[in-house]
């Protein structure tokens, strides 16, 4: 038995239907030597500071900058029930591998690999890697399943990511919060966008307009009568 674990309720039924597991149970389906079910999305999170020590509930400047030296994950408030359907399906005797289906990209292969750490699994997985949902490129992309080594850097990249996020969020909020006595929202890519749809409403209310002038020029060859 393999289990396929998809990103999204809707992708992981249009891939059960494509490997003819028809039968439903809450949170999975299953049939013809597949186990298939979805992560809705991030269903595994980093702590929150004060989760690495108390006195980070307090927003202090000399508490700056906050950098754990070991990264805690914990299960999502939100989707505690699905993660727990994940891991009994990981868990199950039958089960002997895994697929990770979900989204062909970075995000898609942190939100599996999370999931699968938590869940302390350690069965051998292969990747689907697609680009389309049609039928046919599911069925093709479950006959040429990949190693999952190939997607190794990928991961890492992604939680490379996910780690660099947390450090710029957390203590740029937290210092422009407390230099400013208000709470300042700060992101690694949500304040350069900010500044530069600022700048550009700048530049546009400043627009100050100006004579426009053209050049015409007659050849002196031309027929003038």
């Amino acid at each position: 038995m393999k289990l396929v674990l998809a990103e999204k309720p809707s992708v992981a039924h249009s891939i059960a239907k494509v490997l003819e597991a028809n039968e439903r149970f809450d949170g999975y389906l299953e049939g013809n030597g597949y186990v298939v079910s979805w992560c809705v999305g991030h269903l595994v999170e980093l702590f929150e500071p004060d989760g690495y020590d108390e006195k980070y509930s307090k927003w202090n400047y000399d508490d700056l900058p906050i950098v754990p030296e070991e990264w805690k994950y914990r299960v999502s408030a939100g989707t505690r029930k699905q993660f727990g359907v994940l891991r009994q399906l990981m868990k199950r005797n039958d089960v002997e591998s895994l697929a990770c289906a979900t989204d062909a990209g970075r995000e898609g292969e942190l939100i599996f690999r999370l999931v699968y750490h938590q869940c302390c699994c350690k069965k051998p997985f292969e990747r689907l890697w697609i680009s389309s949902m049609e039928d046919s490129a599911i069925r093709e992309g479950f006959a040429n399943l990949k190693p999952s080594t190939e997607y190794d850097a990928l991961y890492e990249a992604a939680l490379s990511r996910e780690r660099a996020d947390w450090i710029v969020g957390i203590n740029a909020t937290r210092l422009f919060s407390v230099l400013y006595g208000q709470t300042l929202n700060v992101g690694r890519v949500m304040t350069p966008t900010l500044g530069m749809a600022v700048m550009r409403e700048a530049a546009i209310s400043a627009f100050k307009s100006e004579p426009f002038y053209t050049v015409q020029l007659i050849s002196p060859f031309s027929d003038q009568s």
